[in-house]
């Protein structure tokens, strides 16, 4: 089973005073790119939710956000006088204006609000880690769901690459045929008598050269490798991208083997097939 790197998570709670939420996005990464954003009272608390989430995402960059809102009387921020007069009496030097307005400017001014340092809230946090873990249940089984859709595709790609690997095992025989005619063909053309012998030789050290028989064996086992890792319990997308890559260098050998346009035809879809489940295999976990 397979997921996909792209999901997306939320949670909110309700407290009696404040709303938590709590929002985990992930895209496609060679590895995990965590960013966290959380409020500064819970800075000291930001490696055990980086931990947490690491553990259950492994892979992705991931956009971790904690939002609290404050719904009821209780809040931290206080005006702070001395700043907010300062800025009035400056603004009145500048301007001299109605005491209403340059109140109404100056609270918009940097440091015209002071907040005091919070203490943790055990029960708040207690929240927080709640709705950290039901926000990675959620994003994890988008991404299974995701992993479905991306499974059905690659699956049906890699049994189009065997149907093809199948043809061509099926035509090899007329194409060592064809190239067995024209070597005959450019000797008789020459007009010069040949030692039968040594032209046997000649032909079979050539045939041989142009022979694809290990790549067709090879390129059967990592398909059904391919298969079975996919039908594996773990989601391994490095792991079948790895595989991918000794695909293509069969498909690969076979094209600058076969010398046989028919044959090379069939090469070509090989390797769309192929580029297309590369390109699907980027957002596997």
């Amino acid at each position: 089973m397979i997921q996909s790197m792209t999901g997306f998570g939320k949670s909110i709670f309700q407290l009696p005073s404040k709303k938590i939420t709590v929002e985990i996005k992930s895209l496609n990464s060679k590895n995990l790119d965590l960013n966290a954003r959380i409020p500064s009272q819970y800075r000291e608390k930001e490696l055990l939710l980086r931990n947490k989430i690491s553990r259950a995402l492994t892979r992705g960059k991931v956009d971790f956000s904690v939002f609290i809102e404050v719904t009821g009387e209780d809040t931290t921020a206080v005006v702070n006088p001395a700043v907010v007069k300062k800025y009035m009496a400056q603004l009145n030097e500048i301007v001299p204006g109605d005491e209403t307005e340059l109140l109404k400017m100056a609270i918009k001014m940097p440091d015209a609000l002071k907040t005091e340092r919070e203490e943790i809230d055990t029960k708040e946090f207690e929240s927080i880690e709640e709705a950290v873990e039901e926000a990675l249940r959620e994003i994890n089984d988008f991404r299974t769901a995701e992993g479905k859709a991306l499974e059905n595709d690659l699956v049906q790609r890699a049994r189009n690459i065997q149907d093809l690997l199948k043809k061509v095992i099926a035509m090899d025989p007329e194409r060592i045929d064809g190239v067995r005619e024209r070597l005959l063909k450019g000797v008789a053309e020459l007009k010069e008598n040949v030692d039968e012998n040594r032209f046997e030789q000649e032909l079979v050290y050539y045939i041989e050269k142009f022979d694809i028989t290990e790549e067709k064996v090879r390129l059967e086992n990592h398909m059904d490798y391919f298969l079975k890792t996919m039908d594996s319990l773990d989601s391994n997308g490095k792991k079948l991208a790895f595989i991918s890559q000794e695909m293509g260098r069969e498909i690969n050998t076979i094209g600058s083997k076969s010398n046989y346009a028919p044959m090379q035809q069939l090469v070509v879809q090989m390797k769309d097939e192929l580029e297309k489940i590369k390109e699907q295999l980027l957002n596997v976990l």
